[in-house]
């Protein structure tokens, strides 16, 4: 039988970045744990590099964008696992841009996998975890939930969604659901990769020269995961020491 500190969570995006080493780290406290993300080749090294190292993990291709392919994804969870304790909702882009380039598609898929995403996850997973009598929820925002910086007015709005959102389902929980924002500063990641527009991907590239390790981002949800069950942990801002 598991411990009684095991969890079930979900990690959406967990083919890289934050994402992966929140699965990692997860794992490595012992919780039992269920990857998503479009890459599967990635999904299933990962899952089998965790499970040689003695971890129970399961994978499962997942469009955040698609609420049926969450559905399906949360199921999938509830039925290897039995329940489902913990969901972070971690998938998300960055393709930056200045609003005059009028990058409209760029726009809509930072919505569509940033915001529609997050309410994806919550839709599926909120009534497992009713019907279980809890869970938590970990949304991954950013800095840009707090200012907002040129090229960046689209995301950070998204990020600002993932906050109101965030502060809108832990007042409406009523205690039995607990609700988490982690809020990364400038972290390794492929978030830039996403990037098209040459000014705000050479604008990123100084940007980061500062910047902390993804394994400091899980950390924080790590801790949010591991309190008790009258703890909640709201808000969670990681960024680097030299940011100004």
């Amino acid at each position: 039988m598991p411990h009684p500190a095991t969890k079930v969570v979900l990690v959406t995006g967990a083919s890289s970045g934050i994402g992966e080493a929140a699965a990692r780290r997860l794992a490595a406290d012992g919780h039992r744990v269920h990857l998503g993300a479009r890459r599967t080749d990635r999904l299933k090294a990962l899952a089998a590099e965790l499970a040689a190292d003695g971890a129970v993990a399961t994978y499962q291709r997942l469009d955040v964008t698609d609420p049926a392919d969450m559905r399906a994804f949360v199921e999938a969870a509830r039925t290897e696992h039995g329940r489902v304790d913990v969901l972070v909702n971690n998938a998300g882009v960055m393709p930056l841009s200045p609003l005059e380039s009028l990058r409209v598609d760029e726009w809509d898929r930072m919505i569509d996998v940033n915001v529609r995403g997050v309410l994806h996850g919550i839709a599926a997973a909120l009534p497992v975890m009713r019907a279980q009598g809890g869970g938590q929820f970990v949304n991954i925002a950013s800095i840009g939930a707090y200012a907002v910086s040129p090229t960046a007015a689209v995301y950070c709005a998204t990020k600002y969604a993932v906050r109101a959102i965030s502060e809108g389902l832990r007042q409406e929980s009523g205690g039995d659901i607990r609700v988490s924002l982690v809020s990364p500063g400038v972290t390794e990641s492929e978030l830039a990769d996403t990037i098209t527009d040459p000014e705000a991907r050479e604008a990123m590239r100084t940007y980061r020269a500062i910047s902390i390790p993804a394994g400091a981002i899980a950390d924080a949800i790590a801790f949010a995961v591991a309190q008790p069950p009258e703890v909640d942990v709201n808000e969670i801002v990681v960024r680097p020491a030299a940011t100004r």
